[in-house]
């Protein structure tokens, strides 16, 4: 050990049942990836019990937080603090970029950390009502995610006010949408999302935004096999087939799968493919519209709207 490096002070150790507490990790799960990723590496006190250092439950944090955008632990568990890091960061700065206004986030994070969740409630709502839902999401939602992430991460807040900001935000959204004018206009679009994107709130927002451009969505949840949506497309005479990737999805794995979603339904049906990993697709497969934001999907229907009008005259 380098003279200058100390040792982990006992006092600073902190306990698997805190960390638990803390990341929502289990202790089984901490467990197994210490046995088979090398990490954690906790030392044990005075009782034989694990503890960790500051410095591994904050990159435990980190990992959380990746989980919950899609990745998947053997991908991430091993790698430097310092490559996570620079990965969520750059994540953070595209997400905030994509909002077109300032939004007093201080407000929002203050009453969750102090569980004022009804206040909470009724600040998001009114903003909503204020702006509309679309100005809402772009200007308020998406940033406010990023933000919540960032401060869970740092453990400004702790996992359990994170999903009642998530559910909070649900709340309004679907709210948003079962009070929307009934669709009078087409394309019907079913929205969904492949097996292994297990977070809804992505398809919530698409929804919430389709919704007041009055077409008819069909939502069918997270994770339907591709069989299925064929068949649903099928079924229920859509006109595009809408999916969400979240940023674990590796570009080629985005490319791979739209490409054998594409083969499987009837050439009328377009296939639509949004979310944070198609930033990162260079270019679209043939018959595959990538939206790689939410503002993208305006253009989409009017060009839609356009081609489809022109061929029914």
């Amino acid at each position: 050990m380098d003279k200058k490096e100390k040792p982990h002070s006992r006092l600073k150790m902190v306990s698997i049942a805190a960390v638990e507490r803390a990341t929502g990790l289990s202790k089984d799960t901490l467990r197994v990836w210490e046995r088979r990723y090398g990490f954690p590496r906790p030392a044990r006190d005075d009782n034989g019990e694990r503890a960790y250092p500051p410095e591994q439950l904050e990159k435990l944090r980190l990992i959380r937080r990746f989980m919950d955008l899609g990745h998947r632990p053997g991908k991430i568990v091993a790698a430097p603090m310092r490559e996570l890091t620079a990965r969520m960061t750059e994540f953070d700065a595209g997400s905030r970029a994509k909002s077109v206004a300032a939004v007093p986030l201080p407000a929002v994070l203050q009453l969750l950390k102090t569980h004022r969740i009804a206040e909470m409630r009724d600040y998001l709502a009114q903003d909503m009502m204020r702006k509309g839902v679309q100005r809402f999401l772009l200007e308020t939602v998406v940033p406010i995610n990023a933000e919540i992430g960032s401060a869970w991460m740092r453990g400004e807040i702790e996992i359990h006010e994170e999903h009642v900001y998530s559910e909070q935000i649900n709340h309004l959204l679907r709210q948003a949408i079962g009070n929307a004018s009934p669709a009078a206009t087409a394309p019907r679009i079913m929205l969904t999302t492949l097996p292994g994107e297990e977070h809804q709130l992505g398809l919530l927002m698409a929804q919430a935004f389709l919704s007041v451009e009055g077409v008819h969505c069909i939502s069918l949840g997270v994770q339907t096999p591709a069989f299925d949506i064929v068949r649903a497309a099928s079924a229920l005479a859509v006109d595009i087939v809408g999916l969400s990737f979240s940023l674990a999805r590796q570009p080629r794995v985005v490319l791979a799968q739209v490409e054998e979603l594409r083969q499987g339904l009837k050439p009328q049906v377009e296939l639509w493919a949004g979310g944070a990993a198609v930033e990162r697709v260079r270019k679209a497969p043939d018959g595959v519209r990538l939206l790689a934001s939410l503002t993208d999907i305006t253009p989409a229907l009017s060009d839609w709207r356009a081609r489809h009008t022109v061929r029914a005259a």
